[in-house]
């Protein structure tokens, strides 16, 4: 039988985590990690409306850049509600515990 093995990921803006001994571990909590994916989800979402400006303006005619970066910040968007979501059900789930 072959052994699976999984390999962590990664959250775009996330740091490594490293364990709490580990010599130079990075003081990173979930908080700031939210708060840099949040601001990629804002960083991409005005490149997308930058190129969209150019795009009709006349700048430039790059509609295949344009058409991919508005479907980047579209699908980082939506992942980033779904996270949102699950983090508001594992608070109602803590909360409904009993003590």
């Amino acid at each position: 039988m072959k052994e699976i093995t999984m390999q962590p990921i990664s959250l775009p803006g996330a740091s490594p985590l490293k364990s709490p001994g580990a010599p130079g571990a990075a003081a990173t909590g979930f908080s700031e990690i939210l708060s840099r994916s949040i601001a990629e989800v804002n960083g991409q979402d005005q490149e997308a409306n930058q190129l969209m400006k150019g795009l009709a303006a006349g700048e430039h005619a790059n509609i295949h850049e344009t058409m991919i970066a508005m479907e980047k910040a579209g699908i980082s968007f939506r992942m980033m509600t779904r996270v949102q979501q699950k983090v508001i059900d594992a608070y109602r789930e803590i909360m409904r515990m009993q003590i």
